[in-house]
């Protein structure tokens, strides 16, 4: 799970990025935009149908797109201005990296203490 004040950036990166139209929103146009290569990340909620994640899981696995778990929909719909949503997929590359970069700093972190105890 994410550090709440990491997860609370990536949750205003994704807001910043549906707003701009940098990052798609819900199940099939996630799949939509990774069957076309156009997906550089994807944020999926843990509690979603298992039917949802499975229909964009693996083609995301296939199409070797990295992804980022948050564990409830309803936070995940709160950053895109809805009730819920099973998925966000951003599409720029600059977010990408951006979003990439803030997860993988927390997970260097998260490694660097549990060495040090």
């Amino acid at each position: 799970m994410l550090d709440p004040a990491i997860e609370r950036r990536l949750l205003g990166l994704l807001g910043l990025g549906i707003r701009g139209r940098l990052a798609v929103l819900g199940v099939d146009r996630v799949r939509e935009a990774a069957r076309n290569g156009t997906v550089r990340v994807a944020v999926i909620a843990a509690d979603a149908s298992r039917h949802s994640l499975e229909k964009v899981t693996r083609l995301l696995a296939a199409k070797q797109v990295p992804t980022i778990t948050i564990a409830s929909a309803a936070v995940l719909g709160g950053a895109a201005g809805r009730e819920t949503t099973a998925v966000i997929g951003v599409v720029d590359a600059q977010l990408a990296k951006g979003i990439r970069a803030l997860v993988d700093s927390t997970d260097a972190t998260q490694k660097g203490s549990r060495r040090k105890g």
